[in-house]
Order: C-alpha cells, then sequence, then structure tokens
C-alpha cells in the first residue's frame, strides 16, 4: 500500500469528504459489513508514475457519508 502525496481534496468518486487514501497495485479485499470506522469506499482507477495500473481507494467515516448516500 502507498499514500499519495498529491491525494485531492476530495473523493473524484463521489465528491464527498475522507479520511483517508490508499493506493493498490496487486489484489484486495473489501468488507465493510459492520465496520466501525468506514461507511464506505470509493475506488479509483489511475496510472502510475510509470504507466502501470493502480487503483485508488477513498475512506469515508460513518460522519462524512450519509446512510441514505
Amino acid at each position: 500500500m502507498d499514500v499519495p502525496d498529491d491525494a485531492p481534496a476530495t473523493c473524484p468518486t463521489c465528491g464527498a469528504a475522507y479520511d483517508s487514501v490508499s493506493v493498490h497495485d496487486a489484489g484486495l479485499l473489501v468488507n465493510l459489513l459492520d465496520n466501525e470506522r468506514y461507511r464506505r469506499v470509493c475506488f479509483e482507477p489511475v496510472a502510475g508514475a510509470d504507466g502501470e495500473a493502480l487503483v485508488e481507494f477513498y475512506h469515508h467515516t460513518h460522519e462524512q457519508v450519509a446512510a441514505g448516500d
């Protein structure tokens, strides 16, 4: 996992505020059932510096994302 220095101010996928962002280049699993910290995670495909395929994860807390969103 790698956290970018140039992360945007809001989530590029949904436009909401986020708690943290991480960048992944390998397999991953996401399970948010009964998660105490995060309500949702948005995924944004990006290209790395050398053109490799990466996925940025934007982690939204319960407070940042309303239950109806």
